[in-house]
This record gives structure tokens, C-alpha cells and sequence, in this order.
């Protein structure tokens, strides 16, 4: 499906960026036009990965003159960084067992009187559920070789990528203004947008504190992030607030779109104007629901069949339920969201990457002392 318009309406445009052969959902889409409908919204771009969501589309950068926090929703700040890692040597049964469990926090007292944003220490240093992850991956292919040699990535480097965000902050930000002002404007954008921008800062230190876990783990070397774009966020642009929603910053952005723990995933260089809402996709995007996924993915796999993936990558997760929500087949093809957002010129592919591990929760022996 494809609405491109030349230039950018001035009140309540809707515009998809996707092929005829991208699979987006019409629910998806009249969550679009919903949103357009809303008060103060001047335009909605939707992105190939958009796909519906809870009130609101995933996979959209909404600009508005009224600040709607359930835009941006609980999750503040999710994004996703990519670092580079070097580990001795590379034996992907042996480093999965060796994971940390991201379920549980750090210590903040082993922080060294850190800067904790907000002051908020619960669930420092977790990776939660539902979509995100940690994963150890290695460079596949370089398709810009000048854009990734500037990054410092040839093929063949070892990369851990990082899928959080703000965990139970920014949850305690939307549920303050939900109480009270339900689906409504916020009353204080002022306010709102203080806390949101801690609860982005928190996003960008829990990832950090994750990286920096796992390489401890593992007895690997660390390197400063290549990038680290959160993808929940609102900002004042052009005197309107620009809502993403599961959509990257995309002008002059480096930014890691996620396929799936099955899949390749394509660090890109965004370069989208305004009529997408300078904005590129965040991942995949969901073509199943969790209930779907759950309810085929039983059908046909079994948990042991989930725990290595058909490009032979290992799987870290001790919930079967997750396993199965977020098998691979539950997803869009990658390779058809990086196509449209090059053909539409929203982005260029630099390298892509291709997972060893990836881990989402952790595993929990049996009382036999073997794994689930």
C-alpha cells in the first residue's frame, strides 16, 4: 500500500510508506486516519513495518500541535543501541549458557554514585519482555562500505545489540497522566515532556548497563556504541510535538532496524524529511498477534525447534509462552520494510547483521538439573 503525496498537507494527511507487496493490516491503517482525526494533528506517517497497536498505531511518527502522551505510550525511550564487542573466541553453545539473567537488577550501590535518571533504581539494568532483547550478532554484509567503515564495522565483526527501554518509568509517567486525563491532551507539556526526557536518558543507561553485563559475562571487550536511537519519543519540531511511536529518528540517524532472533536486521542510514515525519521503521513489525503467533506456532513447532533458529542461531529463553509469541514467523519480512524505505528514499542500508545469540529471558533449569 502506498499514499505517497508530493509535498506535506498542511491538517490531517496520512501517509504509508509501503510497496504493494508489504503486508499492512487495514486495522493499522485506520488507526492512522483515528489519529489524524485527533485535535491539533497535522499529519501521520506510516512506516513499512506499521502494524496495529493499543489505541494507537506501532510503526508511526505523528506531528501534532497538542501533546498526546498514549502517542508514545508506557515504553519511553525504548530503543535500541549496537556495540561493538570482541570475545576470543566464539563458541555459541558455550556463551549462551553464559549469559547473565537480565531479569534480575543490578545493585545500584555498585553503580559508584552513577547518575540514575529520575532517581529510579528499580529494574536497572533488565531487558523485559514482549519484543525486546540482547543479542550477539556478527556482521553479515556490508552494502555501504565507505558509511561503514567511518562506523568501524567490516564483515565479520562481532556486534551485541540492544533492545530495551524505560521499563517500569516510563510506565509510572503514562500511568500518571492516564489516571487523570485518560486518552486526552497532556495538561502540562512542560511537565510531561521533563519526565519523558529523563525516561529517554534512563533508556540509553539501562542499555548501557546491559552491554556492559553481558560482556562481563562473557570476558569480552566492549566498544563505545555505534548508535543507540530510541524509538518511543516525543519532541517540540517546528513548533509541533513529532509523536514516534515504533519509528527511529531518520534524518542524519544511524539507526539498527531489527528483523527477527531468525533473521538478518540492517543498520541503516536515515536521511526522511518531513512527509515521514523525518522518521524511519524500528524493526519488522508484527504481521500475527501474540495470541495468533502462540496458537499457530504450537501447531507446528515445538519449544526445542524455537530454541535454534533456521539460520542456526541459539535461543535464550525460559519462557515457552514468549518463545512462541515471538517466533519468527510472527514477524514481516525484513528484507521488504528495508526495500521500501530505500525505495521511498528514506533510508540507505549500510551493513546487516546476522544473530549468534539472542537472548530474551532467562532460562530456568528443570529440577533435574537440565534446561526447559
Amino acid at each position: 500500500m502506498s499514499q505517497q503525496q508530493s509535498a506535506l498537507p498542511s491538517t490531517r494527511s496520512v501517509t504509508i510508506f509501503a510497496g504493494p507487496g508489504s503486508w499492512i493490516e487495514s486495522s493499522a491503517v485506520d488507526q492512522c486516519h483515528q489519529v489524524a482525526a485527533l485535535d491539533g494533528m497535522i499529519h501521520v506517517a506510516g512506516m513499512p513495518d506499521l502494524h496495529p497497536g493499543k489505541g494507537a498505531p506501532i510503526g508511526a511518527a505523528m506531528l501534532s500541535t497538542v501533546l498526546y502522551p498514549f502517542l508514545v505510550g508506557s515504553d519511553i525511550g525504548c530503543g535500541i543501541a549496537v556495540y561493538p564487542i570482541r570475545i576470543r573466541k566464539v563458541v555459541p553453545e558455550r556463551l549462551a549458557a553464559r549469559f547473565p539473567d537480565l531479569d534480575r537488577p543490578v545493585d545500584p550501590a555498585e553503580l559508584d554514585g552513577a547518575d540514575i535518571p529520575a532517581g529510579y533504581t528499580d529494574q536497572l539494568g533488565t531487558v523485559g519482555r514482549g519484543n525486546h532483547f540482547v543479542e550477539l550478532a556478527t556482521v553479515d554484509e556490508v552494502i555501504d562500505p565507505g558509511h561503514a567503515a567511518r562506523l568501524g564495522l567490516t564483515a565479520g565483526d562481532l556486534v551485541l545489540i540492544v533492545h530495551s527501554g524505560s521499563r517500569g518509568l516510563g510506565e509510572r509517567i503514562l500511568r500518571a497522566h492516564t489516571e487523570v486525563h485518560g486518552a486526552g491532551p497532556a495538561a502540562d507539556p512542560a511537565a510531561y515532556l521533563a519526565a519523558h526526557d529523563e525516561a529517554v536518558r534512563w533508556g540509553h543507561l539501562n542499555r548501557r548497563l546491559m552491554a556492559e553485563r553481558v560482556a562481563d559475562a562473557l570476558g569480552a571487550e566492549l566498544g563505545d556504541p555505534v548508535t543507540d536511537v530510541c524509538h518511543n519519543s516525543v519532541g517540540v519540531r517546528a513548533g509541533a510535538y513529532l509523536h514516534r511511536k515504533g519509528a527511529a529518528p531518520g534524518d542524519g540517524h544511524d539507526v539498527l532496524i531489527a528483523g527477527t532472533r531468525g533473521t538478518r536486521s540492517f543498520l541503516v542510514a536515515g536521511h526522511a524529511g518531513p512527509e515521514a515525519g523525518h522518521s524511519v521503521a524500528h524493526g519488522a513489525g508484527r504481521k500475527m498477534s501474540r495470541a495468533d503467533a502462540l496458537r499457530r506456532g504450537r501447531a507446528k513447532h515445538t519449544v526445542e525447534e524455537l530454541r535454534r533458529t533456521p539460520v542456526g542461531s541459539l535461543v535464550v529463553c525460559g519462557d515457552r509462552q514468549l518463545l512462541f509469541e515471538e517466533a519468527p514467523t510472527a514477524y514481516k519480512r525484513i528484507e521488504q520494510v528495508i526495500g521500501d524505505l530505500t525505495d521511498h528514499g528514506l533510508a540507505t542500508p549500510v551493513v546487516s547483521t546476522l544473530p549468534l545469540i539472542t537472548y530474551k529471558t532467562a532460562d530456568v533449569p528443570t529440577r533435574r538439573g537440565g534446561r526447559r
